[in-house]
């Protein structure tokens, strides 16, 4: 098991393939993903990353939390997640994740908010067809019809389909494939929808249904901070050494 990434959902397009066909695709961008915690099996009774993206202002985020980001030495994050990993699976503390820790061609689930709708009928709700439009229907055409029996069973049984709120819950799409990544700007390219409004937070991961390919990294790909500032810095100056002198001959 890997961990996953939380990126937030840009929109939709289409990307061509070589065979010139049309591929529609959700484009999901990863921000400044870093690790902020881990749980540990010692301490909490399972093995998993908490990850955190997003930048949240001190003064709307409450004393634990800051303590808690303190603590990892990352900034405030708006969006906080775990995911369940192996114990070889955990990623330092302060890691940023890429976004070629998925390769093309993998699966992965995704998980969202759906778009809310308000309260909504039983057509639009469940698909119900309706009424018939004449012959002794008036007014109720897209009403639901009987709800129950009256003397036998007496009720309205738990769980019937009803109108009423729509939307606005948590959904998972599974096995949407990786089309494209573009790690100089973050993005993600999944093929087909994804649910949510667009800016909405997404958790993507690897799918639970479809083997993970071999030449995905493990635990991940990721950046350590100050990994590119080291290996900008300048080197040292050293002074040269003084060569020894030569000896006269007497």
């Amino acid at each position: 098991m890997r961990s996953g990434v939380i990126a937030q959902k840009v929109g939709m397009t289409r990307i061509f393939n070589d065979a010139g066909e049309h591929v529609p695709v959700t484009v999901l961008k990863v921000d400044n993903c870093q690790v902020v915690a881990h749980r540990t099996v010692e301490k909490n009774g399972y093995t998993a990353v908490q990850l955190g993206v997003g930048q949240a202002k001190p003064q709307n985020t409450t004393r634990a939390l800051r303590g808690h980001f303190a603590v990892a030495k990352v900034e405030p994050k708006r969006k906080l997640a775990e995911f369940r990993v192996e114990e070889n699976g955990l990623i330092p503390v302060g890691a940023e994740l890429t976004v070629d820790h998925f390769v093309v061609g993998q699966f992965v689930d995704v998980t969202g908010t759906s778009i809310g709708k308000g309260f909504a009928g039983g057509m639009k709700r469940h698909n119900f067809g309706g009424l018939r439009a004449t012959h002794g229907v008036s007014i109720s055409h897209r009403s639901i019809g009987s709800t129950g029996g009256r003397q036998d069973p007496g009720k309205t049984f738990k769980n019937k389909k009803m109108p009423g709120h729509l939307g606005a819950e948590t959904v998972t799409t599974q096995n949407l494939k990786v089309v494209l990544t573009d790690v100089e700007r973050g993005l993600i390219a999944v093929e087909g929808a994804v649910p949510g409004n667009k800016g909405g937070w997404i958790i993507v991961a690897d799918a639970v249904k479809k083997l993970l390919p071999a030449e995905a990294p493990k635990p991940g790909k990721f950046r350590l901070p100050g990994a590119e500032a080291a290996s900008e810095a300048p080197v040292a100056d050293v002074a040269p050494a003084t060569e020894a002198p030569a000896e006269e001959n007497v």
